[in-house]
């Protein structure tokens, strides 16, 4: 018997930006139902992002308020090419993205590319950052408005806009494909020796940067600021500033130059994002192993863990090895660790003394001193080790596994140290040797050293306990940048609240170096290993307990909610 075919009572609406910005906001909701940490965190955001937002749109202000038309310019080309600046890095580097709309859960869907990148990029600027930046930038009106009349704040308004949408384009188009090179596993290692050497070199240029600005006046800033202003950093910031000077025919021309970056960005994002809905990135097949190397225990273990026990320690030591090494979003922190752990000693050592060169610019030398180099590598210490402050974030759901076979807390906050420790102890070493290099004082290696070693290890001791205190689910997505909404304060606080136990704990390295000195030199590497694994050992035994009691509630705290 044939059954008669009807048509659809109703065609089916096409799918549009709004429903992407409507489902986030249910999810958000959702997300917030029962969980009352997580609207205090929210809550907690909107404020900090005020007072961001309040702050931002005074300093960008002030030449209108104060009548300054010659640093208006300056104002808006360096400030709005600083928070492009700052879009681009800080999530590759503290805060990541907010991927409450997971890219991965629309693979099934028939959408469009072009609906897609379209509803994403739309979805993200509901967030507390997009409108905090807006909130500051507001201020770029202010002043092209107070500087050139109403026409000057309309077209500034337009440029504040328009680089809100590049701002937003270019932290979701690098952060997608750097996620997607790091699961390149022949492109890792690359990235990892072209962002160290980019960081290595961040250090001179800004001794660069800073002396020529002790020199230069004010014109010659100005000249750099126009400049600037035609580049996509700081073209949509200066478009109201041009209209207020006289130029009006420069506002277009930047729009266009802006229009085209986000355009090129989106295109871009677009690319990386199929690729993040695959699961997977870059073709190439699997090498095959040529026999294999012992039985199922042996090749559980990498090389790298040949004098590992092979009992219940052991195997987990070399589980948590494979997954820093294999895991994209653990890969990421270990980059991080490695690019700001070289920069940062240098540039704090760098900077007291001047030299003249030929043409009579004064460049900076290092004027250090073992207080001062201590106190430049315990930022690193603490650093490499609050990347465990939501060790089982890493996890998930699949934590239940331990929880169900009845590891002891000790046992597991050990083993997890034992392996993040074999990747992080030879970047400190290699920290250590670069800066006693750099700085001339080969000496100073043992006092370096020793201090690294003390401040990782009391970092190790106090993220061990607020790993299991504090912990929080990370979305489920190929992404090692995404973040689930109100996540990114949570993260912010927890790696602010380590930072600072963990530099006051290793303080006393740096009182020893003050009191002791020559002799320091020479005590600093033995103490500081003593000092930072008692604390270690310390700080694993007493959250080991508390893990102990909190096991089930941990799980639930790392598992996602769907």
């Amino acid at each position: 018997m044939a059954v008669a075919v009807t048509a659809p009572a109703e065609r089916a609406r096409p799918v549009s930006a709004r429903h992407f910005v409507r489902l986030k906001l249910r999810v958000m909701g959702n997300n917030f139902r029962g969980q009352g940490w997580r609207i205090a965190m929210f809550v907690g955001g909107v404020i900090a992002g005020l007072w961001f937002a309040a702050t931002g749109f005074f300093l960008l202000a002030a030449p209108g308020l104060a009548g300054e038309p010659k640093y208006a310019l300056m104002v808006a080309a360096f400030g709005g090419g600083l928070l492009v600046l700052g879009w681009l890095l800080l999530p590759l580097v503290f805060f990541g993205v907010d991927e409450t709309l997971d890219p991965a859960r629309f693979a099934l869907l028939p959408l469009s590319r072009r609906t897609l990148v379209t509803g994403l990029f739309a979805a993200a600027l509901v967030s507390v950052p997009t409108v905090a930046v807006l909130i500051a930038t507001l201020g770029l009106v202010l002043t092209a408005g107070m500087l050139g009349g109403w026409a000057a704040a309309l077209v500034a308004a337009v440029g504040v806009a328009a680089g809100l949408l590049l701002c937003v384009a270019a932290s979701r188009a690098v952060t997608s494909a750097f996620a997607t090179m790091l699961r390149s596993r022949r492109v890792r290692d690359l990235a990892a020796v072209l962002l160290a050497v980019l960081a290595a070199l961040l250090g001179p240029l800004q001794i660069l940067v800073l002396a020529a600005v002790r020199q230069a006046d004010w014109d010659r800033l100005a000249g750099v600021a126009r400049i600037v202003g035609w580049t996509p950093f700081g073209a949509p910031w200066t478009v109201g500033i041009d209209v207020a000077e006289g130029r009006a025919w420069a506002a277009p021309l930047k729009l266009l130059i802006t229009a085209a970056t986000i355009g090129a960005l989106l295109w871009w994002w677009s690319r990386s994002l199929e690729s993040a809905m695959v699961g997977a990135a870059g073709g190439g097949t699997a090498k095959v192993r040529r026999g294999p190397v012992g039985g199922a225990v042996a090749q559980l273990f990498p090389r790298t863990l040949g004098w590992a026990r092979r009992d219940r320690f052991g195997a987990l030591v070399a589980r948590e090895c494979r997954y820093w090494w294999r895991d994209a979003r653990r890969r990421a922190n270990l980059i991080t660790i490695a690019v700001i752990g070289i920069f940062v000693p240098v540039m704090v050592n760098f900077g007291g003394a001047s030299f003249s060169t030929a043409d009579g610019m004064e460049l900076a030398t290092p004027d250090s001193s073992p207080v001062l180099a201590s106190l430049s590598v315990i930022f690193v210490g603490v650093l490499a080790s609050v990347t465990l402050a939501n060790q089982f974030g890493f996890d998930g759901s699949a934590y239940a596994a331990n929880v169900v076979a009845g590891v002891p807390g000790r046992l597991e906050l050990r083993a997890r140290v034992t392996a993040f420790s074999v990747y992080v102890l030879p970047i400190l070493a290699v920290v250590a040797v670069v800066l006693a290099v750099v700085l001339g004082r080969p000496a100073w290696l043992g006092l370096l050293a020793g201090t690294l070693l003390a401040s990782y290890g009391v970092g190790l001791a106090i993220n061990a306990l607020i790993s299991v205190l504090g912990a929080y689910s990370l979305p489920e997505t190929s992404n090692p940048f995404a973040m689930n909404s109100g996540a990114g304060l949570a993260k912010g606080l927890l790696t602010l609240l380590s930072m600072i136990g963990s530099a006051v704990a290793a303080v006393p390295m740096v009182v020893a170096a003050a009191l002791l000195g020559d002799v320091w030199l020479w005590l600093a590497l033995p103490l500081g290993l003593a000092y930072g694994l008692g604390a270690t050992l310390l700080g694993t035994y007493l959250a080991g307990d508390v893990l102990d009691r909190r096991a089930p509630e941990l799980l639930t705290a790392v598992t996602p909610r769907r």
